[in-house]
């Protein structure tokens, strides 16, 4: 069965749908083959979210490319704010089930989706904006001029 997280989980197409699931939301580009409108049970089917033609072809399933997957696909994901904001939102709502065909139920874009809303949820603080990069530069000019102190101070000790 799909692995759960908080309030989100992912659930392969081909798994029959459960009354625990909660909300069933499809994320792939593609209808799952062979399973019917009736036999999906999803209540929600959001193909933009899913990783563009290029990305999916390029990752093929392949765990060797997992982490670069998650890198390109959070790329992605980040043009759609407003798709995450409506995920996060059905989340809070109650259980939401991401629900996706492919067979690798451990490297696929519904895993890498939900640890991303999980990551947004927790606070965004880890996401690079402008003002975490100012902060970021200030620590270093700060870490830099405490280094040029101390070795002036060496250099005055000798």
């Amino acid at each position: 069965m799909g692995e759960r997280r908080a309030d989100i989980c992912t659930k392969r197409a081909y798994q029959p749908p459960a009354p625990e699931d909660g909300l069933r939301v499809l994320v792939d580009r593609l209808w799952p083959r062979g399973v019917t409108k009736e036999a999906l049970a999803i209540d929600r089917w959001i193909k933009e979210i899913a990783p563009s033609d290029k990305l999916r072809r390029w990752f093929g399933h392949d765990p060797a490319r997992w982490e670069e997957f998650r890198r390109r696909y959070g790329r992605e994901l980040a043009l759609h704010t407003a798709v995450l904001g409506e995920l996060r939102e059905l989340a809070r709502g109650g259980m939401l089930t991401l629900v996706y065909a492919a067979r690798d139920e451990a490297h696929n874009n519904a895993v890498a989706l939900r640890d991303i809303l999980i990551g947004i949820r927790r606070g965004a603080a880890k996401r690079k904006t402008p003002a975490t990069i100012a902060a970021a530069g200030a620590r270093k000019r700060k870490a830099k001029a405490i280094s040029i102190r101390r070795a002036a101070s060496r250099r005055a000790r000798r």
